[in-house]
């Protein structure tokens, strides 16, 4: 049996084949599980394709980029607009409800599955249409039901493939269909993921929705590398800080940025990489101490985990250095001083490892030494 399903890819490194380049349609096709990193250079960098995959098979293969099924592809129209779009998306099935459906808005994490909630992965396997971010992980996407519309959204800085006006606008459209919708965001849908405009826009037009709070990533990725937020006598509070605002809102953070330099409040600071020169400047220039501990985590709680540590006056260079890319988490305090990763890379003079799991073999080496040395204290050393 054989069925046609719509596959959107509207990301930055896949879109609409350049006539120029002589890759052809049929080249893809016969890729499973493709890099999609590997045809970056061959595609136009800010344009929009929607693609019908027909494939083998009794259920709709709609996938993520990153998980293709073997199918034949063929370019429908690269300049289809959000009515177009929706017409593609919309399922008609006898007897369904035309009256508005839901749209519930789920947070995935960090990244690691494991620490998706239960409801989340319920709604991914009954959801009709789902919306998701560039910062939901390929293995979150994979328990996604086979006959969802996935429709990719996301954003990065210098590219949105949809604005978030166009996203309300999906939003809503999707749901006065009858589909039950569901956005998925990357952490919680509250903490700096724009969640509570896309419910006020969905409310004000009478739109039932829920939201499913989700682990951000300062708590994820602090459980993570074994950093507490608060500690008795080293924090007291701590406060999550955007690297980046709204357009004329740079005053409100700078002083925001320069509220942050308590010794006894640990910081977070979401999507701060273009900004890290200047936010780790006006920390010091605030009274900072240039020593204290700070980590910068790239990709947290994923296979893909980098991280760096370093003192905060030489955390950019060694950032740089190790040439850390977004999504990038940063933690500043004197609690990151407690982290197992800390007190290493502060013995052995290294400040940067290459990744997650080069910390957690040398741990683990360092644990199994200790246990061989003093046995009575096994219970210690983990």
């Amino acid at each position: 049996m054989t069925m046609s399903a719509t596959l959107l890819l509207c990301r930055p490194d896949v879109f609409s084949l350049n006539p120029s380049s002589g890759l052809q349609l049929s080249q893809i096709a016969c890729l499973r599980d493709f890099s999609t990193s590997r045809l970056c250079a061959s595609l136009p960098q800010r344009s929009r394709a929607i693609f019908r995959c027909t494939a083998s098979g009794g259920h709709d293969t709609a996938r993520h980029p990153n998980g293709l099924p073997q199918a034949h592809i063929t370019a429908l129209d690269n300049r289809a607009g959000g009515e177009e779009l929706l017409a593609l998306l919309r399922t008609k099935q006898p007897g369904r409800s035309h009256g508005p459906g839901t749209v519930y808005l789920a947070g995935t994490g960090p990244g690691d599955p494991g620490l998706l909630t239960l409801r989340a992965v319920q709604l991914m396997q009954t959801a009709e249409v789902v919306l998701y971010d560039r910062l939901v992980s390929p293995d979150i996407l994979r328990l996604v039901h086979g006959g969802a519309r996935m429709v990719y959204v996301g954003k990065q800085k210098g590219f949105h493939t949809r604005t978030q006006d166009e996203i309300h606008e999906l939003l809503c459209n999707f749901a006065m269909e009858g589909s039950s919708v569901l956005r998925l965001k990357g952490g919680d849908p509250f903490v700096f993921g724009r969640g509570g405009e896309e419910v006020q826009y969905l409310q004000q037009r009478n739109i039932k929705t829920h939201v499913i709070p989700g682990i951000t990533a300062a708590s994820g990725i602090c459980a993570e590398l074994g950093i507490p937020l608060t500690h008795r006598g080293v924090a007291t509070s701590v406060r999550f800080l955007t690297g980046h605002s709204r357009e004329g809102d740079e005053a409100q953070l700078d002083e925001s940025i320069a509220a942050c330099a308590d010794p006894h409040t640990t910081l977070v600071v979401y999507m701060g990489l273009g900004t890290l020169p200047a936010l780790t400047q006006q920390l010091t220039a605030a009274g900072l101490s240039p020593g204290t501990p700070a980590v910068a985590i790239e990709r947290g709680t994923t296979p893909d985990q980098r991280t760096v540590w370093a003192p905060v006056d030489h955390l950019c260079d060694d950032v740089e250095e190790a040439n850390l890319q977004s999504p990038t988490l940063v933690i500043i305090g004197e609690v990151v001083g407690l982290a197992k990763g800390w007190r290493h890379a502060d013995s052995t003079g290294q400040q940067q490892r290459a990744s997650w799991s080069e910390f957690r073999e040398s741990w683990q080496a360092e644990a199994a030494q200790q246990q061989q040395q003093h046995p009575e204290e096994a219970n210690i050393y983990v």
